[in-house]
C-alpha cells in the first residue's frame, strides 16, 4: 500500500486535518458482532456515508478488505485491537507483550494504509484496576505502547481510549485526547466537554464512544440527545465525535448482547428515528465553521508590539493578515526598534504602523489600543503566530456583558532545532491559570483581547512593566474590578519560545524582575513562594497522574468520575524528533536553573527573599504499623465479583477508607484493595491484598475468605 502522504489525518492544534483542510470527525462504532451475524463493511459503510458519516471506529482490528472498502469511500477507521487490558498486565508482563506484538504487527502491516487514521492502543482500562496495579505505573505502561508503535509509523495518530472513571491517566505523548463518555442531560454534557479541553493541554479532543440506550430510553430520546451531543461538541470545539453503536447487533466477551440497545439501527438494520436527525445535520458539515455560529462579529483590533523582531515579524503578520474573520485590522507598534522592522512591515500594506520612542511593552501596547477602531482589543506578540480561527472563537464569547476579558492556549510548533525544544518543554512557559474550567484568573499577554470598556474601566497597561507582568497586573485589576475572563480552549496561537537556552535563562530572569515590579503593586497575591495562586496553572501539558497525585476515587473506587485534586503543573514533553540524553539532561537542568534564575532576580529588584527550603512533595503512605502486603484471589461465576465480597465485609464491620485513598475498607489493623479481572466470558477473578501489621497475617486472611466464601467465591 502506498504511503498517504498528506491526505493523513493529523493535528493542527486543538483540531483535527487533512492536507490542508481541518476536519470535524463524524463518527460511528462499527462492531464487533455476533459470530455468524456480522454485518459487511460493503453493505453498510456506503449507508454511513449517506447519513453524513465521515468516520468509524473498529474494536477487534481491520483487515484488508474492511480499510480498501474505507477507503473507497472515503471513510477514516480509528482502530483498536483487544488485548488483555481488562487483567494485571503488570504482574503478568506476558499479557502486555502480546498486546504489544499485536498492536505492532497491526501497525506494520496498515500503518500506512491511508484509510486508517488513529490507532487506539487500550479502551477503558476498568478504574479499580487502575488503582490495583498504579496509576502512574498504568500511565507509564501506554505510553510505552505509544511510543512502540510509533517508532513503527511515525504518520499514524496514537492514543488511549480513556474515560471519566480514569481521568487521571492520561498519556502524556498520544497524538490526541481520546474519550468516551456517557451523559444523559445536556447541561451536563456542556460543563464537561471544557473540562476535557483543559485535561487535554495542548492536544485536540476527540470524543470516541458517546450513545444512549432505547432499551432503559426512548428512541425519540436517543435522537434528540445525539444531536444536542452533536451541537455541544461542535460549539466547544471538539474535534470530534464517534456515537456509539451503528447497530443493535453487539458482541461483549464472546457473547451476544440483547440486554442494550445502543444502535443506530435495529436488530433487523432498520432504522431508528436519529438518523432522520443525523440527516438533516451530518453531510454539510465538514469543519466547526459550518454549523457554529457568530451572531455579532464586533470590530476587533489585532495590536502587535515589537521591538527588534525584523527576523521573525513577517510570519507573525502573515499569519495575523490570513485571520478567517469578518471585521479586524492589524496594527504594528514599533517600540523604538534599531533593526530593519520598518522595512519588514512595509511589505504589509494592509497592516497600520506606528514607531515610537523605545518605551517598553505596556507603553506599546497603550499606544496601539489609542489608535484601534475596535470594541474588542486583541494582543499577541511578535514570535507568535495567531491561529486562523482565533478570533472566531474569540469573539463569541464578549456576547456575554461581563467578561471583560478573553484568551485561550499558547502552543509552541514544531521546534527547529534541539535547545528550542528544550525550552518548549521546560518549566516557566507563558500559562493560563484557571479557576474554572471557562474561568481564568490569567491570561498570558501573547493570547489576550479585552474589552475597550474595560481597558479603560481600568486605565490601560501600567508604564512600570516594560517587558513581562503587564498581563498579569492586567488581569488582576479587571478581576479587581468585578470583570470576568473567560477561557477560550480553542482559540489559540502557535507561540515560539526562545530559541536558545540561554535567551531562555534571560526571559526567567525578566520575569523574576516582573514578578517585584508585581509584588510592588499587589503584595496580597504573594506568599513566601512568589505568586498566590487561586486557580491551578495549566502549561500545555494534558492533566495526568504524577507519584505525588491526590486522586479523588469515591468511596471504595466506585465514584463515576474520578480526577486529580492535587498534581504538579502539566508541562510538555520533549518532542520526539530531538528527544535523547543531551536534550533530556539539559531539560533536567532547566527543572532547577529556571527557579533559580527567576527568584534570584524577583528579590534582586525587590521582591520576595526565595525560599531556601525546597518544598516537600506530599506522601502517600499508609499508617505506620502497615507495612506489609498479602495477595489473594477468588473466582466467581459472571456477575459474583468484589463488589459482593465489600458488602459481606461491611456487614462484618469493615469500613469504606478515605475517598482520596487507593484502599477499599479498612477494619483495624487491617487494609483492603480488590480489583475484578475479566477471565473469558463467564467468570470473574477477585484479586486482593491485604495491607496488614506483622504478625498478624493469618488473622486478617480469614476474615477475608469467610467473607469471600460467603459471597460464594472460590478461593484459588
Amino acid at each position: 500500500m502506498s504511503k498517504t502522504g498528506q491526505h493523513r489525518l493529523r493535528v493542527e492544534g486543538r483540531f483535527l486535518a487533512r492536507g490542508e483542510e481541518r476536519v470535524f470527525l463524524k463518527g460511528v462504532t462499527f462492531g464487533p458482532f455476533p459470530r455468524g451475524r456480522e454485518l459487511s463493511p460493503e453493505t453498510e459503510f456506503p449507508r454511513l456515508v449517506e447519513c453524513g458519516f465521515n468516520t468509524v471506529r473498529v474494536y477487534t482490528g481491520a483487515e484488508a478488505p474492511l480499510l480498501d472498502c474505507a477507503a473507497e469511500h472515503g471513510l477514516t477507521v480509528l482502530a483498536g485491537l483487544p488485548w488483555e487490558w481488562g487483567r494485571d498486565f503488570l504482574s503478568e508482563p506476558k499479557f502486555r507483550t502480546e498486546g504489544e506484538l499485536r498492536l505492532l504487527e497491526f501497525v506494520q502491516r496498515y500503518g500506512d494504509h491511508p484509510a486508517l487514521g488513529a490507532l487506539l492502543v487500550a479502551n477503558e482500562i476498568p478504574s479499580d484496576l487502575a488503582r490495583w496495579m498504579g496509576p502512574v505505573e498504568v500511565r507509564d505502561s501506554m505510553e510505552e505502547l505509544i511510543e512502540v508503535c510509533r517508532a513503527t509509523s511515525d504518520k499514524l495518530l496514537i492514543a488511549y481510549a480513556n474515560y471519566p472513571s480514569t481521568e487521571y491517566l492520561e498519556p502524556r505523548n498520544a497524538d490526541f485526547t481520546a474519550f468516551n463518555v456517557y451523559l444523559e442531560d445536556r447541561e451536563a454534557l456542556r460543563s464537561y466537554l471544557p473540562r476535557l479541553q483543559n485535561l487535554a493541554g495542548d492536544r485536540p479532543v476527540l470524543i470516541t464512544e458517546f450513545g444512549l440506550d432505547t432499551m432503559r430510553h426512548t428512541e425519540e430520546l436517543q435522537a434528540a440527545l445525539l444531536a444536542a451531543h452533536l451541537d455541544e461538541c461542535l460549539e466547544a470545539g471538539i474535534a470530534g465525535t464517534t456515537l456509539f453503536a451503528w447497530s443493535d447487533r453487539w458482541a461483549s466477551r464472546g457473547r451476544d448482547v440483547k440486554d442494550w440497545a445502543f444502535g443506530l439501527t435495529r436488530d433487523d438494520q432498520s432504522e431508528k428515528p436519529v438518523l432522520t436527525k443525523l440527516r438533516e445535520k451530518l453531510p454539510p458539515l465538514h469543519r466547526h465553521r459550518d454549523a457554529v455560529s457568530l451572531e455579532h462579529a464586533p470590530k476587533i483590533s489585532l495590536v502587535v508590539c515589537t521591538y527588534n523582531g525584523a527576523a521573525i515579524l513577517s510570519r507573525c503578520l502573515t499569519a495575523c493578515l490570513e485571520i478567517d474573520y469578518p471585521n479586524f485590522e492589524v496594527i504594528l507598534v514599533d517600540d523604538g526598534s534599531t533593526d530593519d522592522t520598518a522595512q519588514v512591515v512595509a511589505g504589509f500594506a494592509e497592516v497600520r504602523y506606528v514607531h515610537q520612542d523605545h518605551a517598553g511593552l505596556s507603553v506599546a501596547r497603550n499606544c496601539g489600543t489609542n489608535l484601534a477602531n475596535g470594541e474588542i482589543i486583541a494582543y499577541t506578540d511578535d514570535d507568535c503566530e495567531p491561529d486562523r480561527d482565533w478570533l472566531f472563537w474569540i469573539a463569541r464569547v464578549f456576547c456575554d456583558p461581563k467578561v471583560g476579558a478573553a484568551g485561550g492556549p499558547n502552543i509552541p510548533p514544531e521546534p527547529e532545532g534541539r535547545q528550542e525544544a528544550v525550552v518548549a518543554a521546560a518549566p516557566g512557559a507563558p500559562s493560563h491559570v484557571l479557576l474554572e474550567d471557562l474561568r481564568a484568573e490569567h491570561l498570558p499577554g501573547c493570547n489576550l483581547v479585552i474589552r475597550r470598556q474595560a481597558f479603560d474601566a481600568v486605565g490601560g497597561f501600567r508604564a512600570q512593566f516594560e517587558t513581562a507582568g503587564d498581563d498579569v497586573d492586567m488581569c488582576w485589576r479587571l478581576l479587581d474590578a468585578d470583570w470576568e475572563l473567560a477561557f477560550v480552549p480553542s482559540a489559540f496561537v502557535w507561540h515560539r519560545r526562545r530559541p536558545s537556552f540561554l535567551r531562555y535563562l534571560k526571559q526567567q530572569a525578566g520575569y523574576g524582575r516582573a514578578e517585584a515590579l508585581l509584588f510592588a503593586a499587589h503584595p496580597e497575591r504573594f506568599n513566601k513562594s512568589g505568586i498566590a495562586w487561586q486557580g491551578s496553572v495549566y502549561a500545555g501539558g494534558p492533566v495526568t497522574a504524577d507519584p505525588n497525585s491526590v486522586i479523588y476515587f469515591g468511596t471504595m473506587g466506585l465514584a463515576g468520575y474520578q480526577g486529580l485534586q492535587q498534581h504538579a503543573v502539566p508541562r510538555r514533553i520533549l518532542h520526539p524528533k530531538y528527544d535523547g540524553i543531551g536534550t533530556r539532561a539539559l531539560l533536567r537542568f532547566s527543572e532547577f536553573a529556571q527557579p533559580c534564575a527567576r527568584a534570584l532576580s524577583r528579590w534582586v529588584h525587590g521582591g520576595p527573599a526565595p525560599s531556601l527550603r525546597p518544598s516537600k512533595p506530599v506522601q502517600r503512605v499508609y499508617e505506620d504499623d502497615l507495612r506489609e502486603a498479602v495477595e489473594c484471589s477468588f473466582l466467581g461465576e459472571l456477575g459474583k465479583g468484589r463488589l459482593q465480597l465489600l458488602a459481606l465485609l461491611r456487614n462484618d464491620g469493615w469500613q469504606p477508607c478515605e475517598e482520596t485513598l487507593a484502599q477499599d475498607l479498612e477494619k483495624a489493623p487491617y487494609q483492603l484493595l480488590t480489583t475484578d479481572e475479566e477471565h473469558g466470558p463467564d467468570f470473574t477473578l477477585v484479586r486482593v491484598r491485604l495491607l496488614h501489621p506483622p504478625g498478624l497475617q493469618r488473622e486478617g486472611l480469614q476474615l477475608v475468605l469467610n467473607a469471600a466464601l460467603e459471597a460464594g467465591l472460590e478461593h484459588l
